[in-house]
């Protein structure tokens, strides 16, 4: 009897493993018909983006920043950036979007580690967000962060 009960709760199991990914909800009708009159292609980043930083600090003065972004040989978005800063220079990132949702991440050779987070306009052309600096490894200079705009040239 035991054992009819087992196979019988493990015939039960490996049927709703069969069927959960069916359960999952379907996507509403609107992105099947080509997309709602909001939706957003992805944003195409390859090419050369630049723009000022704003420190939220008012001892820092605004900088620029720009940086290339290619596709590496494993097809990744990464980008080479330079600033206009005594912080950091030379940055290789790592570049991530989601939509219109973009990260750069990456750090120079000294160890200085930069973020930015933004999002890219509907034109594909501006970027607006925020951004993180740690230039401490160097001891050149502390934590800063603010805002920023780029432009794609």
């Amino acid at each position: 009897m035991a054992i009819k009960i087992f196979f019988r709760h493990l015939t039960l199991a490996a049927l709703l493993l069969i069927i959960m990914p069916v359960a999952v909800p379907a996507q509403s009708d609107h992105n099947h018909s080509g997309g709602s009159a909001n939706a957003q292609p992805p944003v195409e980043l390859n090419g050369i983006w630049s723009g000022t930083f704003f420190s939220k600090h008012s001892n820092v003065a605004p900088f620029t920043f720009t940086v290339v972004v290619s596709r590496d040989s494993q097809g990744h978005l990464v980008g080479s950036g330079s600033l206009s800063s005594n912080c950091l220079r030379g940055l290789q990132l790592q570049v991530t979007v989601n939509g219109s949702n973009v990260v750069f991440a990456g750090s120079s050779e000294e160890g200085d580690n930069m973020t930015v987070r933004g999002t890219v306009d509907k034109s594909g052309t501006l970027l607006k967000g925020r951004y993180i600096l740690n230039g401490s490894a160097t001891g050149k200079c502390e934590t800063d962060d603010g805002t920023l705009d780029l432009s794609k040239h």
